[in-house]
């Protein structure tokens, strides 16, 4: 029987350094969007969930995802973990993709072959990058986590600090040896460069990249890699913006 791979991506109208992001317009469309229409792409992904907070101010993304016949889940604000775990359940999923609404650059190429080595190496978490303090050489803003729900449901019921409960993942990686993990690293470290929104000088590097592709969403990142080797000017705006610690508030 397929194993039914989904992918939760997690939303919210709450941000400290830019409220609102999620539905802010690139190219006429609200970023989350771009996301979900980009993730959709992968070729080995079943369903595309948002997993949004009970919180009032996020009806306005549940109101966004009816429109559009998106699947969503409301859960908990604080304990993403937790959302993450009753929306894996609900849409009865054998594997998760990770994926965070701030990322509408994310591959759809870079989901499938993340996917394909949770199975082909047969571990219980993969990714693209871990978050600092640890490792990354896919530049940030394509990051991807996958686990199968039996790992998922095993974080769930054992993991007990705020960190482990908000970010999801870090009791699958944390303690070296506890999980079977597979990190996919790219054969040039394109780390430092920064892909994702989280403040207004990040929008305005992603509003020019979609600009630069007509609005177009089947660009790949190796494409966007080619626009910063011939028009590094595009992403000057942001590049001296520290990206937030695992262990930040």
């Amino acid at each position: 029987m397929p194993l039914n791979v989904v992918a939760i991506i997690q939303a919210r109208m709450g941000s400290t350094r830019l409220p609102g992001k999620v539905l802010k317009e690139i190219q006429g469309k609200p970023m989350l969007w771009y996301v979900v229409e980009r993730t959709k792409k992968a070729k080995i992904v079943n369903q595309v969930i948002v997993a949004t907070t009970t919180d009032p101010s996020d009806d306005l993304i549940t109101s966004f995802c009816k429109t559009q016949e998106y699947p969503y889940y409301r859960g908990s604000v604080q304990d993403v973990l937790d959302r993450f775990y009753q929306a894996a359940k609900m849409y009865t999923a054998d594997v998760i993709v990770r994926i965070t609404s701030d990322c509408p650059l994310i591959d759809p190429g870079l989901i499938d072959l993340t996917v394909d080595a949770l199975l082909e190496h047969d571990v219980d978490f993969t990714t693209n990058r871990l978050p600092p303090p640890f490792s990354r050489t896919y530049p940030i803003g394509l990051d991807v986590e996958v686990c199968t729900f039996a790992v998922l449901e095993k974080a769930w019921r054992e993991a007990s600090s705020s960190h482990e409960r908000e970010h999801v993942m870090p009791y699958l990686y944390e303690k070296e040896g506890r999980f079977k993990v597979w990190q996919m690293n790219s054969p040039v470290d394109y780390g430092r460069l920064r892909w994702t929104v989280d403040t207004p000088a990040d929008l305005e590097v992603i509003r020019k990249i979609f600009v630069y592709f007509s609005g177009r969403i089947d660009f790949t990142w190796l494409d966007v890699l080619e626009l910063y080797k011939q028009e590094p000017g595009l992403f000057q705006y942001n590049e001296e913006i520290r990206q937030k610690s695992l262990y930040d508030k």
